[in-house]
C-alpha cells in the first residue's frame, strides 16, 4: 500500500493512541499501530471490565423489571422488531446472549451471527437458547446453519470502545460494519461495560454510528433519535 492508502488508518490511529507527524514510513506503518491502539483498549477492558455476574442483573433489567425510564426507552424501540440478533460473549465482552430469554418471552426471534469466511463476510441464523452450538471462526460460536438465515431488525453488537457521538470501535474486521450496511434499517445497538467509553472514536464517512448503547450504568441514545 501507499501512503495515500494508508492516511484513513493513519488518522484512526493517531486519533487512538496520539502519535503525530506523517512521513510516508510512519503512514505505512498505521495498520499496525492502529491495531496497536485497539490492543491497548483491550487491554485496559481486561483490567476495568467487571464481573459479568452482579453487575449484568442491571443491563438485563432494560427488558425486564427494573428501572422504568429504561426499560421504557428499549421497550419502545424494539416494539416492532421481530428478529433481534445478539452474540455470544467472548472474553471481557459484556455477555448479549443472556438477554435472549427476556427477548424471546417477548416474543421475539433470537438470532447469532456466523462468521462465514475471513473477509468480513457474516450472516445471522435463528437461536433457541438450548439449541446446539457449532465452533465457527476467530472461537466464535453459532447454530446450525440448516435453517437458512434471517434478517434482523435490531443488531446488537459487540465492541472495543464507543463514544458519545454513537461512534464504535470493533476488532478491526469490518463484520459488524458490513452487517449495518447490508441492513440498514435494523437497529443498531452497542452493548458494553461502562469503563469501555473513550472521549472520542474516529469515525470514516462511511461508519454507520450505533443508535443506542447499553451499558450496565446506562442507556445512551444518539441525540438524534
Amino acid at each position: 500500500y501507499g501512503a495515500d492508502e494508508m492516511r484513513p488508518w493513519y488518522g484512526k490511529a493517531e486519533a487512538l493512541i496520539g502519535v503525530s507527524g506523517g512521513d510516508g514510513s510512519q503512514v505505512a506503518s498505521a495498520p499496525f499501530m492502529f491495531h496497536a491502539a485497539q490492543q491497548r483498549l483491550m487491554d485496559r477492558l481486561a483490567g476495568l471490565a467487571p464481573d459479568a455476574d452482579p453487575v449484568f442483573a442491571p443491563l438485563a433489567n432494560y427488558l425486564g423489571t427494573g428501572d422504568p425510564l429504561r426499560r421504557y426507552q428499549l421497550a419502545r424501540r424494539i416494539a416492532d422488531a421481530g428478529v433481534v440478533a445478539l452474540y455470544m460473549g467472548l472474553d471481557d465482552e459484556a455477555p448479549a446472549q443472556r438477554l435472549a430469554p427476556q427477548l424471546q418471552a417477548m416474543g421475539k426471534i433470537v438470532a447469532l451471527p456466523r462468521v462465514i469466511d475471513r473477509l468480513g463476510s457474516m450472516e445471522f441464523l435463528a437461536w433457541n437458547a438450548d439449541d446446539q452450538l457449532f465452533p465457527g471462526l476467530y472461537g466464535t460460536s453459532h447454530p446450525e446453519p440448516a435453517g437458512g438465515a434471517v434478517t434482523p431488525d435490531v443488531i446488537v453488537a459487540p465492541l472495543i470502545a464507543f463514544d458519545r457521538a454513537m461512534n464504535r470501535l470493533g476488532q478491526g474486521g469490518g463484520y459488524y460494519d458490513r452487517a449495518f450496511a447490508r441492513f440498514p434499517d435494523a437497529l443498531r445497538i452497542g452493548l458494553a461495560w461502562s469503563a469501555q467509553e473513550i472521549d472520542m472514536v474516529p469515525a470514516d464517512p462511511w461508519d454507520l454510528p450505533l443508535h443506542m448503547v447499553m451499558t450496565e450504568v446506562e442507556l445512551i441514545e444518539a441525540l438524534d433519535q
